[in-house]
């Protein structure tokens, strides 16, 4: 089916002026959403004594948040394209702040069950509003540069989550220190929501249909159902391997990959009599945009996962604190951040060979990091490491940002929210799948080994490195396929 083609942003030149500032209040409400997926695992051991939580129920505050902001990423973004994306996005805003008191001020298990999961609800509404705000708001090499610095945001509050929630608990103690990770986001989000109404465009003005005779309040409930139902399907066996321990969970898989093939029928009849589905399934034919998901997908599985793995040798293998173990973490944070904000300048000169050449980085990182604790896993593993997660952080920040930035390069306008939802749905199945998969290796070792900390945590990087690999593969085939390509496929 027929999209319109992308168009240079509207308005005159006080809007143009407002672009970046409003692309900073976007990032930073998209860097405390983020945050809160890794700035928890820290805190598992203060809300263990501050509550009494059980193990399943430290679980779910985990799984729970990621079960949530994956559901309902798609029909957000789809819901901003079709209305308004100031208007979500500060809907989100406002309910992740108001979860975010409801959490920290939990007085049992249940209750912060409940707010994380609605906490997660709120993120998922507010997080594919900030690509389709950049590809609304900016073009070409412009357009590079913002998505530069949400991943430089991304890379960032993925890896300082666990220093800040650290440096939380060592100041307010262990007791009550838990509930700080969660008012922090208190006085940001307040002081963030008169600012996104003032600076964030408003919604398109649109008279009647549009040109394919269509409304524009289209929503495809039935859709949203499908993919609602098959993505938490999918999650559900990955964020509960450690709690269901028979293997029948993962007949799940299988369920849910017969869920997402009819939610695709379902779209694809669904655009056949002329209407306007959840997900324009003509994306995936653009080589730029169906394996530049795959890459994020891949990629996502293996370096979130890195964290999980160095938290628990670092924290439970060698008894580092909660602050030493997220300094020990800083150095991929540091490297990532500096190297997305470089990326996102350089990559509409140089294309996917940039994300190429970042995976190679981010493979020779980690196996440098596996190598320096095979050398060396005493006390000091937190700076033998710190060179090695310093380079694979440099290439991290080659790999997120500019392959968001080709991603999306073809996606028009009136579809940014969506085409963005699906590859932050990606990034999130990605991570969950790679969490399991690598705790399971990390995990196996250990407890076959008696605590072998050190060798569980080789074998997890090299498992992520593999994923890594993966994803180098899928870039090295866009690269060699794209060699002779017509025009771009804008159907």
């Amino acid at each position: 089916m027929e999209e319109a083609p992308t168009r240079a942003p509207a308005g005159g030149k006080r809007e143009r002026d407002r672009r970046w500032p409003a692309l900073a209040v976007c990032l930073t409400a998209s860097f405390m959403t983020l945050l809160d997926i890794s700035i928890v695992n820290v805190a598992l051991p203060s809300i263990r004594t501050g509550i009494g939580a059980s193990q399943s129920g430290l679980q779910w505050v985990l799984s729970g948040y990621a079960l949530t902001f994956g559901l309902v990423l798609v029909p957000a973004g789809r819901t901003g394209d079709v209305h308004s994306r100031r208007a979500v996005f500060q809907l989100g805003l406002a309910m992740f702040t108001v979860t975010s008191a409801l959490a920290g001020a939990a007085q049992n298990e249940g209750w912060l069950i409940t707010a994380r999961l609605l906490q997660g609800a709120a993120g998922g509404i507010l997080v594919p509003q900030v690509s389709g705000f950049i590809q609304q708001m900016f073009q070409g090499a412009e357009r590079g540069r913002a998505f530069g610095l949400m991943g430089a945001t991304i890379g960032v509050s993925t890896a300082v989550g666990p220093l800040l929630g650290g440096l939380l608990i060592q100041a307010f103690g262990t007791q009550e220190g838990w509930r700080w990770v969660f008012f922090v986001n208190l006085p940001i989000g307040l002081a963030a929501l008169p600012v996104a109404h003032r600076l964030l465009p408003g919604p398109p003005r649109r008279d009647g249909p549009d040109p394919r005779g269509r409304p524009h309040g289209d929503l495809d409930p039935v859709g949203v159902l499908l993919l609602g139902i098959g993505t938490v399907v999918l999650l559900l066996p990955f964020v509960e391997e450690d709690q269901w321990s028979t293997p029948l969970k993962w007949l799940l898989v299988p369920a849910s990959l017969l869920i997402l093939a009819l939610f695709v029928e379902w779209e694809r009849r669904y655009a056949a009599r002329g209407r306007e589905p959840l997900v324009a399934l003509g994306l995936f034919r653009q080589r730029s945009y169906g394996l530049g998901v795959l890459l994020s997908l891949l990629y996502f599985a293996g370096f979130t996962a890195i964290f999980f793995i160095l938290t628990l040798y670092l924290q439970n293998g060698l008894h580092y604190t909660a602050l030493e173990a997220g300094l020990s973490i800083m150095p991929f944070a540091l490297g990532s951040g500096a190297a997305a904000a470089v990326g996102g300048r350089i990559v509409t000169r140089i294309g996917r060979p940039l994300v190429a050449f970042g995976l190679v980085m981010v493979v020779v990182g980690l196996l440098g990091t596996a190598l320096a604790v095979h050398l060396d896993a005493g006390r000091s593993i937190g700076w033998v490491t710190a060179g090695p997660l310093l380079f694979a952080g440099l290439g991290s920040g080659l790999v997120i940002a500019p392959n968001q930035t080709l991603t999306l390069s073809e996606v028009p306008v009136a579809r940014a929210g969506s085409a963005g939802g699906v590859l932050q749905t990606a990034q999130r199945i990605g991570s969950a799948a790679g969490i399991a998969a690598v705790g399971s290796v990390f995990f196996s070792r250990v407890d076959a080994h008696h605590a072998d900390w050190s060798g569980g945590f080789q074998l997890g990087v090299l498992t992520s490195t593999g994923l890594a690999a993966l994803a180098l593969v899928v870039a090295l085939v866009d690269i060699l396929g794209s060699t002779g390509s017509t025009a771009p496929d804008r159907r």
